[in-house]
């Protein structure tokens, strides 16, 4: 099944829906099925709305943490470089700070089984 159109609410095709779901409708999905032969029309509803705390970081910003890079992952050592990442011969990693790493690919190289898990560092 492949989705064609996605709509917010208000755009010609959701007039009705909006009508009916009011600002419970996030939007509107337009869906093909090329082997049944048939379109869908799917909504996005917020059906209930609580209080949520965000958890708290894993590591503060200005924290190294180690990367474990393959050696012949150059492009990703390079990734590690241009962030600031040092390479730190004893624990045979990379020393990234993790503000700079959040959110990217390197985050999921964080070495875990390291002793020295996470290094506060200030100078970066």
């Amino acid at each position: 099944m492949k989705t064609r159109v996605i709509l917010k609410p208000g755009q010609k095709g959701t007039k009705r829906l909006v009508q009916q779901y009011g600002d419970a409708l996030l939007c509107v999905r337009y869906r093909y099925d090329a082997k049944a032969h048939k379109q869908y029309k799917t909504v996005e509803i917020i059906v209930s709305e609580t209080e949520w705390t965000p958890p708290p970081a894993r590591y503060p910003d200005g924290t190294l943490v180690p990367l474990k890079i393959g050696i012949n992952e150059t492009v990703l050592q390079n990734q590690a470089r241009a962030v600031g990442g040092r390479w730190n011969k004893e624990q045979q990693v990379w020393l990234v700070p993790y503000g700079c790493i959040a959110g990217t690919k390197l985050e999921k190289l964080i070495a875990v089984e390291t002793t020295t898990n996470a290094i506060k560092d200030e100078s970066l």
